[in-house]
């Protein structure tokens, strides 16, 4: 069964659908199957993997409306084990839209119900905002997951979204966890980044991931060409940083499957 990961921070422009292209990439390449939803009316996960919007039928918003169901809307990419529920510009009208809806916060979550057997992971690119879009990503998921740029404004958008998501916890979901912190646009040259880093590890020691995202050329022209980065410059800085994020990953969901399994057989004994 998949795991449900929001990839979400309320500050734009900090790699958000980056890192859901190219971490989806980076586990589909590695045998994973994955499904990323695309809830960003900027739909730049869409076009990320090369779809073109016009020409996509059924879209997420469609989905969220309940005029379609999701498995409608899935579009295999040719990109290894990746699909794409993709988004287009009406998805900017979608909170008005759902605000009269029945279980307005939860429509996301019941569709995702229905596909969760036939993928490893599930990827949900949200919106800069806590918008009712937002909510459905995180009342959907089991982990969030919050790339950071290494500058002061990011940590007052980082307190704001921890907040939010206590807040989810408390009245939605109360099974939502952190899965990491992953800095983004990285530079380990410039003091800003290194005090930046060194104030989140300090509060959240146990959450940020080892890998760190640099500003990488190579990164930010893939989406120009509707490619992954590992498939656009394999050997790029980029494509490096997310093979290994995806290694991280994967290793960690291994070490709490290990935990798991050594904490039911405890309590056999």
């Amino acid at each position: 069964m998949a795991v449900v990961i929001a990839v979400a921070n309320q500050k734009g422009g900090v790699g958000k659908s980056t890192t859901v292209v190219n971490l989806a990439a980076c586990l589909g390449a590695r045998g994973k199957k994955v499904l990323c939803v695309d809830i960003d009316a900027q739909g730049n996960t869409t076009s990320g993997f090369g779809i073109k919007k016009k020409s996509v039928d059924v879209t997420v918003y469609d989905v969220l409306l309940g005029q379609r169901r999701i498995q409608e809307a899935i579009i295999k990419t040719e990109f290894k084990n990746v699909s794409v529920v993709s988004s287009t510009s009406a998805l900017a009208g979608a909170d008005i839209e759902l605000v009269d809806l029945d279980n307005r916060s939860n429509r996301l979550k019941m569709q995702l119900l229905t596909v969760k057997l036939d993928y490893d992971y599930i990827f949900i690119d949200c919106p800069p905002s806590l918008s009712l879009l937002t909510i459905n990503a995180l009342c959907a998921c089991d982990t969030v997951l919050i790339p950071l740029q290494c500058e002061f404004y990011s940590l007052e958008g980082l307190s704001q979204l921890i907040e939010s998501i206590r807040l989810v916890k408390k009245r939605y979901n109360p099974n939502i966890d952190i899965e990491g912190i992953l800095f983004t646009m990285y530079n380990n040259r410039l003091n800003l980044t290194n005090q930046v880093v060194g104030e989140v590890k300090k509060h959240f020691p146990k959450k940020v991931f080892k890998t760190v995202i640099p500003r990488n050329v190579r990164l930010s022209e893939a989406p120009s060409f509707g490619k992954p980065v590992i498939y656009f410059d394999k050997t790029s800085s980029g494509a490096e940083a997310y093979e290994s994020l995806a290694a991280e990953m994967l290793a960690r969901r291994r070490a709490e499957e290990k935990e798991k399994k050594k904490l039911a057989m405890a309590g056999k004994d």
